[in-house]
């Protein structure tokens, strides 16, 4: 994904530069300090992310996202919590206030994902299933393809994310990486337990079974397995 970075402060640019270089897949474009700069870069490149900020001079952070006709995916960063809501209004990605961590920077970054999947119409070399979210563990950011994942387990204050090859422990609600997750792949079968409709071998009783692994189905959650039966 193409991006540049709007902004009047030169030590934002570093920071989420920085941010964005740790992670693969973002491809850096240009440095804006305001909005006429961002302007003129669009009108030259293809971008797919913008990181805005909001304060900046000669035209204010919303005020140039309403001149655009066909807006990317915008993320804002700035340090005023006051206009959250009208950024949603204006179907922005996410709402990042200064100072931010690189986890929530990653958060914003997987919403992208997301955003861009749904705009996204299938053809037969694109699958919605086919994207990718970035998992921060042990100190280290792993990529992972949701096409690869078996099944998700919360365990306590963290999440364990299985695929074929791996186990990946994570920091994170399980509620949370269901919205990250697409909708026409996944879905939940325990308060504890997500699973990829892909890679279901059995269902017996109450349980899934997914290569070696049992998987428990709740009460509350045997309606969801109908939409495998559409």
């Amino acid at each position: 994904m193409k991006y540049i970075i709007v902004d009047d402060e030169h030590i934002a640019h570093d920071i989420i530069k920085g941010y964005c270089d740790a992670l693969p897949n973002l491809i850096f474009v240009q440095h804006c300090y305001d909005a006429i700069e961002a302007m003129e870069c669009l009108a030259k490149h293809k971008i797919d992310v913008i990181f805005l900020d909001l304060n900046m001079p000669k035209l204010k952070g919303f005020e140039f996202l309403k001149t655009l006709k066909h807006p990317p995916n915008i993320i804002v960063t700035t340090a005023y919590q006051e206009y959250a809501v009208e950024g949603y209004e204006l179907n922005i990605v996410d709402y990042l206030l200064k100072p931010f961590s690189f986890e929530r920077f990653i958060k914003a970054i997987n919403k992208i994902e997301v955003k861009k999947e749904e705009n996204i119409a299938p053809t037969p070399n694109i699958k919605k299933e086919d994207k990718s979210l970035f998992l921060r563990a042990n100190k280290k950011i792993i990529q992972v393809k949701t096409e690869d994942i078996l099944f998700i387990e919360a365990t306590g204050n963290y999440i364990k994310v299985v695929t074929a090859t791996n186990e990946i422990q994570v920091r994170e609600k399980i509620s949370d990486m269901l919205s990250l997750l697409p909708t026409n792949a996944f879905l939940q079968t325990h308060k504890s337990f997500i699973v990829a409709k892909k890679h279901i071998n059995e269902i017996e009783g109450n349980r899934i079974l997914i290569r070696d692994f049992v998987i428990p189905i709740g009460k509350v959650y045997k309606n969801n397995l109908k939409t495998l039966f559409k």
